[in-house]
């Protein structure tokens, strides 16, 4: 939604996920919120420090709002949340809806399911988006390589 927390945790996992794969030159990995609540801003610190507990950096990432470029030069578009994907889904032309799925699809565990919002509550909250995230990446990673 605002792009400090749950999608620049995703960015980050992703991102370490991709280099360690050695796949950073065929895969572009950023994140966005569906609001600019916080444009500019870096990544919440509750998440940065869960982040750095399990060896992933949030370094660099600044919250931004989704841009129509995104719908263009992105293949695939991913909501934490169903409010999050039906905000992208009016802000895209139809044309981009197939590019458009929440992340948790590629989670085994919790397909469909949503990512939670930990920003009000404590710091397990964000642990738990690690975990959920984490897994979903690993799904998509492989299913990405076996596309390249």
């Amino acid at each position: 939604m605002g792009n400090i927390c749950r999608s620049p945790t995703a960015e980050g996992v992703f991102r370490k996920m991709v280099s360690d794969a050695g796949l950073e030159d065929l895969i572009q990995t950023d994140s966005a919120g569906t609001h600019a609540y916080h444009s500019g801003e870096p990544p919440d610190r509750r998440a940065v420090a869960a982040a750095d507990r399990r060896g992933i950096s949030l370094e660099g990432i600044t919250a931004r709002r989704v841009t129509e470029d995104d719908f263009e030069q992105f293949n695939y578009i991913f909501a934490m949340d169903s409010d999050n994907l039906d905000a992208l889904l009016e802000s895209a032309s139809e044309n981009y809806h197939g590019k458009l799925r929440l992340l948790l699809e590629y989670a085994v565990s919790h397909p469909g399911n949503e990512v939670p919002d930990p920003y009000y509550g404590g710091s397990s909250g964000f642990e738990r988006v690690l975990d959920l995230v984490e897994e979903a990446s690993e799904a998509l990673l492989e299913k990405l390589r076996k596309e390249l």
